[in-house]
């Protein structure tokens, strides 16, 4: 049974075009379906449109990642066959952000001497009380603490001043976009009150430092995009990356497929005797691609979208 991928998974991006993605899991618990999804958009569209796959470990967060999670997602890419390309800057093969202290540390530093960083001492649930946000929706900050010079000395949070302007992106899967971040978020929080670079800011550094230039990501992170957009463009980026928002993996019961809500762990599927290529085709099959289950080479994947991209160009 042949694939239903979709039918112009990279508009803007031309065959053999060299470009750079990235594939960033979180080592705060196993490896799961749902990140075998990201997987396939990841490597699929980047073997199938001559992209190159970065590997970076988002352990930003020190109070939930582990290193003996890092080791279990490491070993499960490498039994997928999913292999990345080294980092263009070190030549490594994979990044952490907890080594990248500095690097944040720099772009701040940027920042402020702009005048555009400031200390906030507020809590969440002052942020949320003066938000009015209802359950469910994401609080605006609303700038309780930007004008009141606050010493360094007097939280650990730091923010990045956003002027209210209109985001425009060209999404490859959903298309045209329009965010206001000003207006959703407020100015962006980069460093929280555990003192810790918050994911918004060191993702938006990471990608720039990098040289990604396509984002393939699910689409609970597409309001993330106006914000990252407009602080990378404050960080002195000239073109905004390309973005994919892909389609998540539901439970019945409508909720998120996670490693929180349930999702089995790719290390249980090997204990149980699974093939790569049977995990492979499960991830397919949770999000439509294939109607019925089965064993999926990766191969298929990219030749399904480089065919079909030859196709609509009218290639022979």
């Amino acid at each position: 049974m042949r694939l239903r991928l979709p039918a112009a998974p990279l508009s803007g991006v031309a065959p053999n075009e060299r470009w750079i993605t990235r594939y960033a899991p979180a080592p705060t618990g196993r490896l799961h379906l749902g990140h075998v999804v990201n997987a396939l958009w990841v490597w699929g569209l980047a073997r199938a449109f001559g992209g190159r796959v970065l590997l970076r470990i988002e352990d930003h967060d020190r109070t939930r990642c582990r290193p003996e999670y890092e080791r279990a997602l490491l070993d499960d890419l490498d039994w997928l066959g999913l292999e990345p390309a080294p980092d263009p800057g070190s030549g490594a093969p994979r990044v952490r952000q907890s080594d990248r202290e500095a690097l944040y540390r720099e772009a701040l530093d940027r920042l402020a001497a702009a005048g555009d960083v400031y200390v906030c001492a507020c809590s969440r649930r002052e942020i949320l009380e003066r938000s009015g946000a209802r359950r469910g929706e994401e609080p605006r900050y609303p700038g309780t603490c930007a004008a009141l010079g606050l010493p360094e000395s007097a939280a650990p949070m730091r923010r990045v001043r956003f002027e209210r302007r209109e985001v425009e992106f060209d999404d490859a899967l959903l298309g045209a976009r329009r965010q206001v971040p000003a207006e959703q978020c407020g100015d962006l929080l980069a460093r929280d009150r555990d003192d810790q670079w918050t994911y918004q800011f060191a993702v938006t550094v990471d990608d720039l430092v990098q040289g990604v230039d396509v984002v393939v990501r699910g689409e609970d992170l597409l309001e993330s995009t106006g914000r990252q957009i407009q602080l990378a463009e404050r960080l002195g980026r000239a073109t905004p990356a390309r973005f994919l928002h892909h389609p998540l993996v539901y439970r019945a019961d409508g909720a998120k497929l996670s490693k929180a809500t349930g999702d089995t762990a790719i290390a249980e599927l090997r204990s149980a005797g699974w093939s790569a290529e049977r995990v492979l085709g499960a991830a397919a099959a949770a999000i439509g691609w294939l109607e019925v289950e089965r064993p999926l080479p990766l191969a298929e994947v990219v030749e399904g979208w480089a065919e079909g991209s030859a196709r609509r160009s009218g290639a022979p």
